[in-house]
């Protein structure tokens, strides 16, 4: 019978441990998801991509990502770095942290550029060659 006891007692140590391991990777998965950075990466892209989905050829968009700014410059990237369009993907890149960052694809048939200047990206969309 006590031999019986002490199973019992091994199992609860080792069922509380599990559970608090999985709480303690719940935490860090959900602080991290939180953290503002991926927040961020993926307003921008999503943004980027409907703005690219509804110009013209020949437009040129202005976007403010004063914020994005800052939070570059606090994980030490540079600004001009952040965003990458792949025209032959038509797929954008807004990689604030350096981890990969958030990506969305776009659907209009347009050759897309893009230029800083200050806190501002400026796209420009022309016809495809």
């Amino acid at each position: 019978m006590q031999n019986k006891r002490g199973e019992n007692l091994l199992e609860n140590v080792i069922f509380i441990s599990l559970n608090l391991a999985f709480l303690v990777i719940i935490i860090l998965f959900i602080i991290r998801q939180g953290s503002g950075v991926n927040a961020i990466e993926d307003m921008y892209a999503k943004q980027i991509a409907l703005l690219i989905d509804s110009g013209k050829p020949g437009m040129v968009m202005q976007l403010n990502m004063q914020d994005a700014r800052e939070t570059a410059e606090r994980k030490g990237r540079s600004f001009d770095k952040i965003i990458n369009i792949n025209n032959d993907l038509s797929l954008v890149t807004v990689d604030i942290a350096g981890k990969g960052g958030k990506s969305y694809s776009y659907f209009n048939d347009v050759e897309v550029s893009y230029y800083t200047n200050e806190d501002f990206y400026f796209i420009v969309l022309n016809k495809k060659k």
